[in-house]
């Protein structure tokens, strides 16, 4: 059979691991497709030195690539959203199937990418766009397909990962810890999409997508970083037995679904709480299957890559079948997508972590529990410490409330006199059935 011709957009280390990975496994990939996988067309705007290009025409305009007729599939790698938009728009148009690890591009564009794939009669494939080498969207999709998912929740940003890991561990501030993650390349010189969660929160999307059957919606989903962290929060987490991790969660409550991203309170016993450093972990819980995890590297060149060339893979073996007989892009097919709504995160019942300082007078903590009373907030557990610079350090954990009245709570809190109102609040989750 002819070979399966491939066109690759993007040079960098996710491309280079790609050019890589294919050349050295191309006889073990021929063997699974049926037939080679050539890479003939690399656009980019400089060479690889880590990459062996012989015999692979090199463009310097990524769009020679989108419109080279001799191409079966686009591997976009060039990051970023509008012109990876349009590449990806424009290979569609010419009737070329998309390989894509681009999150951001699928997040927030994957709705018009998906319905212009569908009328020109293409595929495309981003299971490298969330968890690097773990394969979680075809698990999702395809392996827990006979499942109701009910919920799911991922450490899906390696660097916040590493930074809590080491502000645990070592004793470090937040501060610190970024510093350190910059130097060794886990963090970008900008680090805010990974510290305030906007990367984990375009990968939150894609994964509630595929498990619930809805439209991707990526201006929904509630974001919090994890920049206000402190070492007195990660010692006061791990005095009541809980550890704290940057997780994106998204449950089915039965009247909507909840799309979050934040800082989160989980058991030291639970699976997720073992995952340390840069690694990325997904837990999935299904009504038939129960509790699944999913782990491995999160990011990096080859792990990325694995990712990238299975999708290549499925796609070459595709290529003969007719394209309405294909696993629909998200899990569901298009015309039995859900409409369910997206729960703002007032409505979301869960509860609470919460750290004030208080003046050291009679009755400020009576006037506390008085407010929480009366906003449905009751007290599980209490910590007073010893007085701070003249401020008494308070540390409570609440049951479950609706974060609508919390909100209320606190906002009543934090207008006494008697408190400081910089009060840090973090939900907390069991991660149980």
């Amino acid at each position: 059979m002819n070979p399966v011709k491939v066109g690759i957009a993007g040079l960098g280390t996710v491309g280079s691991g790609t050019v890589n990975v294919l050349k050295r496994n191309a006889r073990d990939i021929a063997r699974r497709v049926g037939r080679p996988i050539e890479i003939t067309h690399i656009g980019a705007r400089r060479d690889h030195p880590d990459c062996d290009l012989s015999g692979i025409r090199v463009s310097r305009d990524i769009f020679a690539v989108a419109s080279d007729p001799d191409i079966d599939i686009l591997v976009e790698l060039i990051g970023g959203i509008e012109t990876a938009r349009e590449l990806v728009l424009t290979a569609i148009k010419n009737g070329k199937h998309i390989v894509t690890a681009n999150k951001a591009l699928i997040a927030e564009h994957g709705n018009e990418i998906f319905q212009a794939a569908e009328a020109n009669g293409v595929d495309v494939a981003f299971e490298a766009s969330v968890a690097g080498g773990i394969p979680i969207l075809k698990s999702l999709g395809e392996g827990l397909a006979a499942n109701h998912v009910n919920w799911l929740a991922g450490i899906i940003n390696g660097t916040g990962n590493f930074i809590l890991t080491e502000m645990e561990e070592g004793g470090r501030a937040f501060d610190d810890v970024l510093a350190e993650a910059q130097q060794l390349g886990y963090a970008e010189a900008d680090p805010t999409f990974d510290v305030e969660g906007i990367d984990a929160a375009h990968k939150l999307t894609i994964l509630a997508s595929i498990a619930f059957g809805i439209p991707l919606q990526f201006s929904k989903v509630y974001t919090e970083g994890i920049s206000r962290i402190t070492i007195e929060d990660v010692a006061s987490a791990a005095h009541f037995g809980y550890r704290i991790k940057h997780l994106g969660i998204a449950k089915d409550t039965g009247n909507g679904i909840e799309l979050r991203v934040h800082p989160t309170l989980i058991p030291k016993e639970t699976m997720l709480s073992a995952v340390n450093g840069v690694m990325n972990a997904v837990m999935i819980h299904g009504d038939a299957v129960g509790p699944t995890m999913f782990y491995g590297a999160g990011a990096g060149a080859e792990p990325t890559a694995s990712a990238v060339v299975a999708d290549i893979i499925e796609l070459g073996r595709a290529l003969t079948v007719d394209h309405e007989e294909r696993v629909p892009y998200l899990g569901f097919h298009t015309d039995h997508m859900s409409d369910d709504p997206i729960l703002t995160i007032d409505d979301v019942a869960c509860s609470f972590y919460l750290r004030l300082h208080v003046q050291d007078k009679a009755g400020v903590l009576a006037d506390i529990t008085r407010i929480l009373s009366d906003n449905n907030v009751s007290i599980d557990a209490l910590v007073q410490r010893e007085v701070d610079q003249g401020l008494v350090p308070i540390v409570m954990m609440t049951h479950q409330v609706r974060e609508g009245d919390m909100n209320a709570a606190l906002d009543k809190i934090a207008a006494l006199d008697t408190v400081d109102s910089d009060i840090m609040r973090i939900r907390v989750e069991t991660l149980d059935a």
